[in-house]
């Protein structure tokens, strides 16, 4: 099936806390590398080298081009152009040449119905104002049988305390949005979306939770 690049970025001032940390978020380790291979390893079970993959907030693109092997083509898009601008220079310097890497955000992207196999969602439902929307969408793009994984910071499960600092971090621009959502909450709008949720693991009380959710054939 042909690529056709997204519409052009509307809103690219929202970009700009992303933009100015983007080159320190590119040198931060992974804070836990054994979890981040486990989610890895999880998802490549479900990959098959025909499948078209997209990944919606993929930051500087490590996780989009550790996939990349495994399917057909990859579709990676961030609404930050620095983030961007780091993940095709990884692409280049991998020789990796079926990622293609673009600057829009998944409120602005106008996907075909029952277009991908699988969609990626990474760190990045807590930092939208609808994630709900987002999570449909993602139902809308798959093929009947297709696959979303996400993984997402809960904040509303024991970390209520941090939103007073959060409201005030985001007024000075030193914060971006973030959602107060729990694990709960996100797990209803994954099924309410129409979704099968076939595993859901959370590693810590205070880290990520990871879904595998099914859109039924």
């Amino acid at each position: 099936m042909t690529y056709a690049p997204p519409p052009p970025l509307s809103n690219a001032g929202e970009s700009r806390f992303w933009d100015r940390v983007a080159q320190g978020y590119a040198k931060r380790p992974v804070a836990d590398q054994a979890t981040y291979e486990r989610k890895l390893a999880i998802t490549r079970s479900f990959l098959t080298r025909d499948m078209d993959l997209l990944e919606f907030g993929c930051g500087t693109g490590t996780t989009a081009l550790i996939h990349a092997p495994y399917v057909n083509h990859v579709l990676a898009f961030d609404f930050s152009a620095e983030m961007i601008s780091i993940a095709e220079r990884k692409a280049q310097d991998q020789s990796i040449e079926n990622v293609s890497f673009v600057q829009n955000r998944i409120e602005d992207f106008e996907p075909p119905d029952n277009r991908y196999d699988a969609v990626l969602a990474m760190s990045i439902l807590h930092l939208l104002k609808d994630p709900r929307a987002a999570i449909a969408k993602s139902f809308d793009m798959l093929k009947p049988g297709g696959m979303m994984f996400s993984s997402t910071v809960c904040l509303g499960d024991g970390m209520r305390w941090f939103k007073p600092i959060a409201v005030v971090g985001r007024a000075l621009k030193l914060l971006p949005h973030v959602l107060f959502v729990t694990s709960s909450e996100l797990e209803e709008m994954v099924r309410d979306a129409g979704f099968e949720i076939e595993q859901s693991w959370r590693p810590g009380p205070r880290k990520g939770i990871f879904i595998v959710a099914r859109k039924p054939g």
